[in-house]
């Protein structure tokens, strides 16, 4: 089976797979700091719960991957990844009442 084999998994399975892409990585680091900064509800259960450890602990894991990837990502891909740190960083510091707005 390939990377591009978009088949594989249950027969009643969507055949999408997402493009095997950059911002897949960020996505999966960005998405659950969301949910535990209590800014989206946990898809599992429903509800909004804040957990700034784990949600700081999805940041500073973001951070070493552009720092880890420094000078070696498209201007699109860094743009997005910055967007991502700044938007959470932001939101981190609200929640946790470091920075009042």
């Amino acid at each position: 089976m390939t990377p591009d084999d978009k088949t594989s998994g249950p027969a009643n399975a969507p055949d999408f797979l997402p493009a095997l892409e950059f911002s897949s990585i960020v996505i999966l680091l960005y998405f659950p700091a969301l949910v535990q900064l209590g800014l989206v509800e946990d898809p599992a259960t429903g509800e909004r719960r804040e957990n700034l450890a784990l949600a700081k602990r999805n940041i500073d894991l973001l951070d070493l991957l552009r720092d880890r990837t420094k000078d070696n990502l498209e201007d699109e891909e860094k743009e997005f990844l910055d967007g991502v740190l700044d938007q959470l960083k932001l939101a981190y510091l609200k929640k946790a009442e470091i920075v009042k707005i």
